[in-house]
């Protein structure tokens, strides 16, 4: 049997997720990590990704996550994040429209500041869309599918 632990995900808006978890796969500023039960206590900032959840059930799931912190510590992991969706949740017209806003703004901008505030913007938005995509624009829910395996998706 799976050793579980306590994970949530908290946004300026709302307790996004709140439950015992199995794993989580998410990424940091040097790559992407996998916490499971018991894990050496930590805190690191988050990049915009798609969180990979195993439930207790062990099925994954999958939904979008903005810039972060995530706290390891106490045998449980909070992840407080400017933003989290899952894909049934994320409007797809409004991302492709960041999309597009951020990749004219990277191309036009005169500023530093201007294009790598754009930069993050298209990540945030590739983020959504690439958990969108994933999911078929169906709940964040993978049965069966490891983070690595989902044969629509070749591994990044």
């Amino acid at each position: 049997m799976a050793i579980l632990f306590p994970f949530e995900v908290h946004t300026p808006y709302r307790l996004f997720f709140s439950a015992p978890v199995e794993a989580l796969v998410l990424s940091l500023l040097d790559g992407e990590v996998g916490i499971y039960a018991n894990h050496s206590p930590f805190t690191a900032p988050v990049l915009p990704c798609l969180l990979k959840i195993k439930d207790k059930d062990g099925v994954w799931k999958t939904a979008f996550t903005a810039e972060g912190i995530l706290e390891v510590k106490n045998r449980k992991a909070i992840l407080i994040s400017d933003a989290a969706e899952w894909p049934e949740e994320i409007d797809i017209k409004r991302a492709e429209a960041a999309r597009d806003r951020a990749e004219e703004t990277i191309k036009t901008g005169m500023l530093k500041a201007e294009t790598e505030t754009a930069a993050l913007a298209l990540k945030r938005a590739n983020m959504r869309l690439k958990a969108w995509g994933e999911s078929g624009g169906h709940p964040g829910i993978n049965p069966g599918i490891n983070p690595g395996d989902n044969p629509r998706k070749a591994p990044d």
